[in-house]
């Protein structure tokens, strides 16, 4: 309880000097850029990383491990001893600096690319002021989005090398280095250079802006998504589109028209002209290359502006050779294949020209045995899932459709899968589902049975799928939902992160789990202790797991000698400390609780399945959150997630006594007490 306190305190004095955010990104393993620059100077030694040293480890586990061949002659070498001049950023970033190397992260390189077009962003992710003169140090540092937060990574600038040429990202002038470093900062956040391989561009995209993307493939465009696109210039969005490839042979080949296939391009604006008397979408698209444009109708100087009043002509400014032309609408969706948008959070954009989303986060833990309960395909443990509270209250202000109701993107996010794919666990298959409720001022209102199996969901994703995040646009009316995110299957452990992004203000129930944002903020800070020790740990992560269960073991035959103390001193002394009646009123709940988990003890095993207890602690008289949840199936269920009649006794009769302590506590019966550093001591007979 005392460490619960702590960590509340911790978590109020974070939100209050913004860390994590834009503006405050927290130092990636405890690593201070500027303190660790500074003490390398005054040493006068060039900076060696220790949480990601310049060996096999950090090239890969498999393909890239120590025994394979693609490693072997690998160097690891600086800058320095490359060129005779290396330039951190030579006349500002370009798409040039991006050549991809030996490694299959292409989606990493387009998404890097991406920033060379956006200025602001790329000093958010590539702070200015660094460079291989002016205090060089052999250290350098980027800023990337994690799972909710910002955080700032140093690296060294030892490069993985062979035969005297970068293995991974280079330039193509071969003396400027950022995109290679941050590759290498990209690789340290997840363990390795070989847990970069494969992915989408989508996935750097939010990476790099800490925003949420939407997919369309233009083939089977929704109706109304010129008019989507149009509100998310307005909202700041970044838009990407790019025509897809049969083969290698076809990248950044030139169509007839001079669009470039597999290529990035960048969608600027959106606007509808008067074409002799009638209305026409229009698109402007970007070409990062500056030149190689569009010569379709609606290019520069196509014959179709002839029919624009000049007026109009002059505010497009539709004729110049940069790289940027106009296209109609109809013409995108035929020539393109693929659309991408980031939405950016608020404190991304620093312009009052756009408009702002409105987003909330919840982070949550699916933990076999109390909330990794499976889709609703499995109606005996679905309802164990997470859930999270929001309230639409304001329509659109502009709907992109034409009809009143609310617009909300929710993505479902799944952690550090890049990390774990060196312990061969792959990407959980994910979804959620969202159902309108009627909390009537109530928080902490976990859904039972009677509303997520009877009733039909308003809304859920498209599609449950193996991929990091699960998006979808929704236009819900306004009201009360409770979304519901979940793996496929149940018995699936992983953690992860929610995110709704509204156009209004929403209101979310930030209080679902308290308990459980101190054991992920917990979890968080033992992880940037020790850095990459818990990588190279399988096998002892493993003996350490049995010890653990042989120690969870010897807990629970404790917590039945405990109970039955307890037990059998109630009964001794119940005339002098209970009384009679409070003896006979424990003893008709004892028999109460029996006859509750022999409903629940469907096989006649005298067991009961964990992701019951819910229900049934509800049939007791217990409301409790999921963190009471896991924490009862943690200490009284085993190895197979079932719980005894001993421990579900034990189990209920400290609740009882708990709940006791709790409205005694509670004078002004308000539902919430304050405890003073004595009052939280634990109790001997209570822990």
């Amino acid at each position: 309880m005392a460490n619960t306190a702590a960590e509340l305190a911790r978590r109020k004095a974070r939100e209050e000097d913004g860390a994590g955010s834009t503006a405050n990104a927290i130092p990636f393993n405890q690593q201070d850029f500027e303190q660790l620059r500074c003490e390398s100077l005054q040493s006068g030694s060039l900076y060696c990383d220790p949480t990601f040293p310049a060996d096999w480890d950090s090239l890969g586990y498999n393909q890239l491990g120590r025994y394979s061949s693609k490693t072997i002659g690998v160097e690891w070498k600086r800058p320095t001893e490359l060129c005779s001049d290396p330039q951190f950023i030579i006349d500002g970033a370009k798409r040039t600096d991006i050549c991809q190397g030996v490694l299959g992260d292409c989606w990493l390189l387009a998404a890097i690319a991406s920033l060379t077009l956006d200025p602001q962003i790329l000093n958010r992710v590539v702070p200015p002021g660094q460079s291989f003169s002016s205090q060089y140090a052999g250290i350098f540092h980027f800023q990337l989005w994690q799972y909710g937060e910002w955080v700032d990574v140093v690296v060294d600038d030892r490069l993985p090398t062979k035969d005297g040429k970068l293995l991974f990202v280079h330039s193509a002038e071969g003396g400027e280095f950022w995109s290679a470093l941050l590759e290498k900062a990209y690789a340290k956040v997840n363990s390795s250079y070989e847990a970069l391989t494969g992915g989408s561009s989508i996935e750097g995209f939010e990476d790099f802006t800490g925003g949420i993307a939407e997919s369309y493939d233009l083939k089977e465009a929704p109706p109304f998504l010129f008019n989507i696109i149009r509100k998310a210039l307005k909202l700041g969005s970044l838009i990407g589109c790019s025509i897809n490839i049969t083969s290698s042979y076809d990248t950044e080949a030139i169509t007839g028209q001079k669009l470039v296939k597999g290529h990035a391009y960048s969608i600027t604006a959106a606007q509808q002209v008067q074409h002799r008397g009638s209305p026409v979408d229009l698109l402007r698209i970007r070409n990062p290359w500056g030149q190689v444009e569009w010569t379709g109708a609606w290019s520069d100087d196509s014959k179709e502006w002839d029919g624009v009043q000049s007026e109009e002509r002059r505010k497009l400014d539709h004729s110049a050779d940069d790289g940027e032309f106009w296209m109609s609408y109809t013409d995108f969706l035929r020539q393109f294949s693929r659309l991408d948008i980031c939405n950016l959070t608020p404190d991304t954009l620093s312009s009052d020209e756009v408009g702002h989303w409105n987003h909330g986060e919840f982070e949550g833990v699916w933990r076999v045995g109390s909330t990794a309960g499976g889709c609703r395909n499995y109606p005996a443990t679905f309802c164990s899932n997470p859930q999270f509270f929001i309230r639409l209250e304001d329509v659109d202000d502009d709907p992109h459709d034409g009809e009143d109701g609310c617009t909300a993107l929710i993505g479902l996010m799944q952690k550090d899968a890049r990390r774990e794919r060196r312990f061969g666990r792959d990407l959980n298959t994910i979804g959620f589902a969202i159902y309108e409720v009627q909390y009537k001022g109530r928080s902490n209102v976990h859904l039972g049975p009677d509303v997520l199996l009877r009733r039909t969901a308003v809304a859920r994703s498209q599609n449950f799928i193996n991929l990091r995040e699960v998006c979808d646009r929704f236009k819900l009316p306004p009201g009360e939902y409770t979304i519901v995110p979940s793996t496929f299957e149940p018995h699936r452990k992983g953690s992860f992160i929610l995110r709704v992004f509204t156009e209004n203000p929403m209101e979310e129930d930030v209080n679902v789990d308290i308990q459980e944002v101190c054991d992920r903020q917990r979890d968080r800070q033992a992880d940037r202790q020790t850095g990459r020790q818990t990588d190279r740990q399988t096998d002892r992560e493993r003996g350490t797991d049995r010890q653990r269960d042989r120690q969870a073991d010897r807990q629970r035959e404790r917590d039945r000698q405990t109970d039955s103390v307890v037990f059998n001193q109630t009964q001794m002394d119940g005339s002098s400390k209970l009384g009679l009646q409070e003896f006979h009123r424990l003893w008709m709940k004892i028999q109460k609780y029996l006859e509750i988990f022999k409903s629940h003890d469907s096989d006649g095993s005298g067991t009961m399945s964990s992701h019951e207890m819910r229900a049934v602690l509800a049939e007791a008289g217990f409301q409790v959150n999921s963190a009471v949840i896991r924490e009862i199936v943690g200490r009284y269920a085993d190895t197979s997630y079932a719980i005894d009649f001993d421990c579900f006794v034990g189990c209920l009769i400290r609740l009882e006594m708990l709940f006791k302590m709790f409205r005694t506590l509670d004078k002004k019966n308000q539902g919430k007490i304050q405890l003073d550093l004595q009052q939280v001591e634990p109790s001997p007979v209570l822990v």
